[in-house]
């Protein structure tokens, strides 16, 4: 998932010499990238925070959401459960049963493009901690891999799960979203009622800017060449995530092969969406949406957009330029 993370940084630091609204932001590293959180004082007050147990308390709060759904710590909850017996029901926690139920539900509403499974498809294009590989996979291993790849070999029942086949989970579509309602949530729980998260791009936000209106996003321009903001929009009591595949990807002979793979195909997607934001009451769920729309593509994932009524903007590559594209549910925004 990528936001311009950059260009909201930019309205906060010219808010920080006008701003009429007391703020403070709070950094650290999570996930493998970092996360920012800025808190803004109701109008006319001072806001009164210990600094330090404030940065303790989010640490912690991200310290837990990587110990339950993390592929990078061997005995996280995620990891042990990707171990279980096939055939056995296991024990979740309430957050990792959540966030499965989730996956599974969006998964079936995506009609299989968003699938917590496709690990070993991502190894085997090269995409996942082997590297890039020195020949691209073939029909048989392709087959082979999908063997045990699919959303639907993972049956849930309330806070248990269990696998059907040897599936491994990776939550990395949807484990940053979640990770941002976590803090959401802590700071809302205390009282907290302006403020913006943002984990690797994704972002949720609540209340108003330090500049006393609506927080001013920007959906980052996919060129190489022309870095910033393509759009902003306004907004508040919303989650905003962003995926493409400009980013990472490599070239074989000619082809260039995307890090998205499409698991009904176990191959690397091939159209013309370049880049698509969506908007939802969650940040889990913009997050695994936007991975979905991602793989679906312009044509499909613009229909199921708007059979599902979801706030979307898209980039799409046409000739040799790009054009924007929404969904219904995103004309307040546009």
């Amino acid at each position: 998932m990528l936001a311009s993370f950059l260009f909201f940084v930019l309205a906060i630091s010219g808010c920080e010499r006008s701003s009429e609204r007391e703020h403070q932001l709070f950094r650290g590293e999570t996930m493998g990238t970092s996360y920012n959180v800025t808190l803004v004082a109701e109008e006319g007050r001072t806001l009164d925070i210990d600094r330090d147990a404030m940065q303790r308390n989010l640490d912690e709060r991200l310290a837990e959401v990587n110990q339950q759904m993390s592929t990078y710590i061997d005995d996280s909850e995620l990891m042990r459960f990707n171990r279980s017996e096939i055939g056995q029901w296991q024990r979740l926690s309430a957050p990792l049963a959540e966030v499965l139920s989730l996956s599974h539900n969006i998964s079936k509403r995506s009609e299989g493009a968003f699938d917590i499974t496709v690990a070993p498809l991502v190894n085997l294009w090269g995409f996942g901690p082997e590297g890039e590989p020195e020949q691209t996979p073939g029909d048989d291993q392709l087959r082979r891999a999908m063997v045990d790849v699919g959303y639907e070999h993972l049956q849930i029942e309330g806070d248990r799960a269990r696998r059907m086949r040897a599936i491994h989970l990776d939550l990395s579509g949807i484990a940053k979203g979640f990770g941002v309602d976590q803090l959401a949530e802590f700071l809302e729980s205390r009282g907290y009622q302006h403020y913006l998260v943002e984990i690797g791009g994704e972002v949720r936000l609540s209340g108003e800017s330090p500049r006393g209106d609506r927080w001013r996003i920007g959906i980052e321009q996919p060129a190489a060449l022309r870095e910033g903001a393509r759009k902003a929009v306004a907004l508040t009591d919303i989650a905003m995530a962003t995926s493409g595949d400009y980013r990472n990807y490599y070239e074989r002979d000619g082809q260039r092969y995307s890090h998205t793979i499409d698991p009904r195909t176990g191959r690397p997607i091939q159209h013309k969406l370049v880049s698509v934001t969506v908007l939802a009451e969650t940040s889990a769920e913009a997050d695994a949406w936007a991975t979905a729309l991602n793989v679906l593509g312009a044509q499909e994932g613009m229909r199921i957009a708007e059979r599902e009524k979801l706030a979307v903007y898209m980039i799409v590559k046409e000739g040799e330029g790009l054009v924007d594209r929404h969904s219904e549910a995103f004309e307040p925004y546009w």
